[in-house]
């Protein structure tokens, strides 16, 4: 029988879950509030771990998010090492933190359709006004 996970999906996984808290609860970085762990992808080899991270305010401005990036990265040392004290493994993963901006992107493209259907919504309004206006036989049923 086949796994049903590798053993880089279960130490991402692992990562991830504990990410999320060593951030939430011991990174003082200001910069770094409001982040979310997304997604974590360890190489086979597990020396690389791609760290996803999305910010909860998606509100925010661009320059908010690589600031966060940043603050992670400073805080990459740290993070490696209390890592190191709550997971077993006998390399830890080198950090690499990358911005997720699939959340953003769904709110602007969310605007984008909500603005379209909007236009069309006024120009449908429009235009049936026009057309009743013009046949005059057409209001009269």
């Amino acid at each position: 029988m086949a796994r049903e996970f590798s053993r880089h999906q279960r130490v991402g996984e692992e990562l991830k879950r504990e990410l999320g808290i060593l951030i939430t609860t011991q990174v003082k970085d200001p910069r770094v509030s409001l982040v979310t762990i997304t997604d974590v992808d360890v190489s086979p080899d597990l020396k690389y771990a791609k760290v996803f991270v999305g910010n909860f305010d998606v509100t925010a401005p661009a320059e908010k998010s690589a600031d966060a990036i940043e603050g992670l990265r400073a805080a990459r040392g740290f993070l490696k090492k209390q890592l190191g004290k709550r997971l077993r493994l006998r390399v830890m993963p080198d950090l690499r933190f990358i911005e997720d901006a699939t959340e953003r992107e769904a709110q602007r493209l969310d605007q984008i359709i909500s603005g379209a259907v909007r236009e069309d919504q006024a120009n449908a309004e429009s235009s049936g006004r026009d057309d009743d206006a013009a046949d005059p036989d057409r209001g009269a049923s």
